[in-house]
């Protein structure tokens, strides 16, 4: 077997057709299956491609795949420890959680891919 770059995960909803299959296999594309009778096995990678295409993908003209991996190495450091996360205080999940809030704050603004997005920090 050949060695694969890229595959496409999917459930196994019948609307997914041996042809559907041959599409991506043709083109070089491994198909992988969720497992039977697990509607949720690909919540979590559902949940952070909708997130990506919501505030990254659908605004921006990709213009080929080296340009594609610049721009998702740019958002994967932007997301991992810049982006607010609710779940954890508004801080970013490679940061430490911040210390109270100080009345007399500097902050300044950094925008990161053309001002698509912005990344804010605490000037000291």
């Amino acid at each position: 077997m050949l060695a694969c770059d890229f595959f496409h995960i999917r459930d196994r909803d019948t609307k997914f057709t041996a042809m559907f299959d041959d599409v991506f296999t043709a083109a070089g594309i491994r198909i992988l299956k969720t497992p039977p009778r697990a509607p949720r096995a690909n919540a979590f990678a559902e949940r952070w491609i909708g997130g990506l295409r919501r505030e990254l993908l659908d605004r921006i003209l990709i213009v080929n795949a080296r340009h594609l991996r610049r721009v998702l190495a740019t958002y994967e450091t932007h997301f991992n420890e810049h982006r607010p996360h609710r779940s954890l205080g508004q801080a970013a999940p490679l940061r430490a959680l911040p210390d109270s809030v100080e009345d007399d704050i500097k902050v300044i603004r950094r925008d990161r891919l053309g001002g698509l997005i912005h990344e804010y920090a605490q000037v000291a």
